[in-house]
């Protein structure tokens, strides 16, 4: 039986990916999935974290836009997060998959304060760990979050599943002759201003030599495809 090619993983998921069709709130089809996938996982014996994105509910200072003090639009990112992290843990719950959510900030009746080696711990033990509240600071994303988690439980990859099924050269929603690439450096990423995470996320994976995989999280067979070292979606890395 072919093994993984990864032991150890972070998974990051957008918000939006989470809502479906509905664009907002929470997709329970899409959730039950995603869970499945997981689980699969979890008994080929991978170890996962995972970090949620709250864009299904709300998006910092997009959202906040001019009417909000930046620092608290953010916490309320911080609090979305939150939502979708509970979600996704009780729908693995319900699945027989041990987990646990921890929070950057502290939120003691919801969850886990985040204390790098109590995550650790879970994970040898099996237990999948999901982080929530981002970087627990305003001014940062949910991408920087995950590649500072991956840093911290020395995951061996980023694996970002979104709702495009890799990177482009261009939005492929608006031009249909956008170019995907199967292969990236990180200073190409960028020089090029590509979309794969904001830039400090992207320095930071570098600076960590941590890849990260961009894959389409519409079929949930595609974590389970990354983690057994298929070649799909976008790979970013060093030369």
């Amino acid at each position: 039986m072919q093994k993984p090619l990864y032991k150890r993983i972070l998974l990051k998921i957008s918000g939006e990916a989470l809502a479906g069709e509905k664009k907002t709130g929470l997709d329970f089809t899409v959730i039950d999935s995603v869970c499945d996938a997981v689980k699969e996982c979890v008994e080929l014996g991978v170890e996962i974290g995972i970090v949620i994105g709250g864009g299904n509910f709300w998006r910092g200072a997009k959202d906040g836009g001019d009417h909000m003090d930046r620092t608290r639009a953010d916490h309320m990112g911080m609090l979305a997060t939150t939502i979708n992290s509970l979600a996704v843990a009780d729908v693995l719950e319900q699945k027989g998959v041990n987990v646990r959510v921890q929070t950057a900030i502290e939120m003691r009746a919801f969850a886990e304060p985040y204390v790098r080696n109590r995550a650790v711990r879970h994970l040898e033990k099996g237990r999948v760990v999901i982080f929530a509240c981002g970087t627990g600071n305003p001014f940062f994303s949910t991408d920087t979050a995950a590649v500072l988690r991956a840093a911290e439980i020395d995951a061996e990859v980023i694996m970002k599943a979104t709702n495009v099924d890799g990177v482009y050269d261009s939005d492929p929603k608006k031009n249909p002759d956008a170019k995907k690439f199967d292969t990236l450096t990180y200073n190409e990423v960028l020089a090029r201003h590509l979309a794969v995470m904001d830039s400090t996320a992207t320095s930071l994976s570098m600076d960590n030599n941590i890849p990260i995989i961009v894959f389409a999280l519409r079929d949930r067979d595609n974590i389970r495809r990354v983690i057994m070292g298929e070649k799909i979606g976008t790979i970013v890395k060093e030369d």
